[in-house]
């Protein structure tokens, strides 16, 4: 039953003596998708499906949600999670849950649960593309014709993927999709994973290394590790130094991997050959740039970051896009099957995909 507006762009739907769930940056074709299934009223909860992020910028006036499920771009941190005094769980619409403060939510004894996988296959379809728009000029050939109307093939030299290495960093989920990918292009494919799986390598047909070594030899080097305190610019002055000069670098994971100002130099000085990045470091500050300079908050971001982001957009053999990898219908509707799932297994007092302690 529809119980009207609770403020702009909240619609709610009430029950009797109902769990509050709100589900924030929300679609209107995902809500209707996740009302189809009828699990709201099967749980009992009334839901608020809300079309904006929760951030500390964003927090409803009437915020005594017991459930809260986000996606990559809210920022759950200590401040938001203090200003949601009745939140018991949170359910992450992605793998990811770096955006979450998990040792706050811990404290305050908030459950939180993850999407594992549901584009191993879309992030690494995604993947190829962005290798072959750097290795063909995909993107500078339909600029010309379309801006220029030209058809001159002058400067669009691209090269074979047949015969070169990719240094697959990182083969979970996607990483092993990536290179089933790049074994059907005729690809040599070496791995560098925390947990090797022999079997897997076999059946595959690719040779795990150290990542000195991947490094070293690697045509192209793309990345599929999670952002943890490990990872965190994994991609450094280091590691570009150590990479083949020339290489390629490709980054579908987080930001955070790559380190924007030693990216840009190492492209600068002809170390890295190309990159195409579809996760940037300081990503939720570009895309809210003029709320950033109104609303202040500039001391909470890395500015000289923001700067290198916008140099590495403009240079002419980068590719960026809008952490869009994750982004089919097919992926989505997987997403929001596992975060339903997710929150009746939680209201069911049985949890499932947890995050790891």
């Amino acid at each position: 039953m529809v119980l009207g507006v609770r403020e702009p762009r909240i619609i709610a739907f009430k029950l009797p003596t109902a769990i509050k769930i709100a589900f924030f940056h929300c679609e209107e074709w995902e809500k209707k998708y996740m009302e189809s299934k009828k699990l709201f009223d099967e749980l009992n909860l009334e839901v608020f499906f809300i079309s904006e992020v929760l951030d500390r910028r964003h927090i409803p006036a009437d915020a005594d949600f017991d459930i809260i499920s986000i996606f990559v771009d809210s920022e759950i941190d200590k401040e938001v999670l203090g200003k949601l005094p009745n939140l018991k769980f949170i359910s992450a619409r992605s793998t990811g849950y770096d955006h979450i403060d998990i040792n706050v939510a811990k404290e305050k004894g908030i459950q939180i649960s993850y999407v594992p996988t549901y584009g191993e296959n879309t992030v690494a379809e995604y993947t190829f593309a962005l290798i072959l728009a750097l290795s063909r000029k995909i993107f500078d050939s339909y600029r010309r014709v379309r801006e220029e109307g030209s058809f001159s093939q002058s400067g669009l030299r691209g090269f074979d993927l047949k015969g070169k290495t990719l240094g697959v960093i990182g083969a979970g989920n996607i990483g092993r999709n990536v290179i089933r990918i790049a074994r059907g292009f005729g690809m040599i494919v070496i791995a560098n994973d925390i947990n090797p799986d022999g079997k897997l390598a076999e059946r595959l047909g690719f040779e795990y290394v150290s990542l000195d070594r991947l490094l070293k030899v690697s045509d192209i080097v793309s990345l599929h590790v999670p952002a943890i305190k490990e990872t965190f610019h994994l991609m450094n002055s280091d590691t570009f130094l150590a990479m083949k000069k020339g290489a390629y670098l490709i980054n579908t994971s987080r930001g955070e991997i790559v380190e924007t100002q030693a990216l840009v130099k190492a492209l600068k000085e002809g170390r890295v050959g190309g990159a195409a990045l579809d996760v940037l470091e300081e990503e939720g500050a570009i895309k809210d740039e003029l709320d950033l300079l109104i609303g202040g908050h500039s001391e909470e971001h890395n500015l000289a970051t923001i700067v290198a982001n916008h140099i590495l957009i403009d240079m002419p053999n980068v590719i960026v896009t809008p952490h869009n990898a994750f982004n089919t219908a097919e992926a989505l509707q997987r997403i929001l099957d596992a975060t339903l799932e997710n929150v009746k297994g939680f209201v069911k007092g049985e949890p499932i995909n947890t995050v790891p302690e």
